[in-house]
């Protein structure tokens, strides 16, 4: 599992890397899948890739593991934060505007949660469902913080 566990790791720092960098520096076609609802749709889409960039960098860290441990638990909140966000889009796409038809958005709609136990799972935060494959148990998750975490 240790190697999953990388592999999964490393592709959520690739993934949130682009994802911020997009958001900061191509926000326009964040805009349409805006709900009506959130105030300042720029800014929140500029601090949401900044958000994006931070939580990649503590993932990507090997410093400290409360760290990246703090990070997943952003990275967590963020995915399910920004979840309306892609709701919106699939609304807007299936309501005859054109765009991404069902086969992108109900992978996309079921991905959401599997984003957030991936970000809280590669960050060392839960260890569901493979406690006890590669992990310490539950009762010495405080030798985890040590500077010796192989992620």
């Amino acid at each position: 599992m240790t190697l999953a566990r990388t592999l999964t790791r490393w592709f959520l720092v690739l993934a949130y890397l682009a994802a911020g960098v997009l958001h900061v520096a191509m926000p326009a076609p964040f805009l349409g899948i805006m709900p009506p609802a959130v105030p300042f749709p720029e800014a929140v889409i500029f601090w949401t890739g900044v958000a994006e960039l931070a939580g990649a960098i503590g993932l990507a860290q090997s410093i400290s593991p409360a760290l990246r441990r703090a990070a997943g638990i952003g990275l967590a909140l963020y995915a399910l934060c920004v979840w309306p966000a892609n709701i919106q889009h699939m609304v807007n796409d299936l309501s005859g505007n054109g765009g991404l038809g069902l086969g992108y958005h109900v992978p996309r709609m079921i991905a959401q949660p599997v984003i957030i136990w991936a970000a809280l799972w590669a960050s060392r935060v839960i260890d569901w469902p493979f406690a006890g494959k590669d992990q310490p148990s539950r009762s010495s998750r405080s030798d985890r913080s040590s500077s010796s975490d192989p992620l």
